[in-house]
């Protein structure tokens, strides 16, 4: 898996546990829903450490909190 692709799993996982809708999540957290559906169907494939900070602020987590699962584990490797 790639971190874009856990990254997308991951925000819609929160989502669902938040019953929250993706486009409810841009508004609270300052973004486009443009940016955050790019985000979240894998269109987007070099997120920002700032967004993902808006991101899990709309949430109400914190970064640690975003990336302490474990769809982090074992990613693919960025560089080959």
């Amino acid at each position: 898996m790639t971190i874009g692709d856990a990254v997308a799993k991951r925000i819609l996982a929160l989502c669902k546990a938040r019953n929250l809708t993706v486009n409810k999540l841009a508004t609270i957290s300052g973004i486009t829903q443009s940016t955050l559906n790019n985000i979240v169907s894998k269109r987007n494939h070099s997120t920002t450490v700032s967004t993902l900070q808006k991101i899990c602020d709309g949430l109400g987590i914190t970064i640690f909190d975003f990336f302490n699962d474990p769809l982090f584990e074992n990613l693919e490797p960025e560089v080959k």
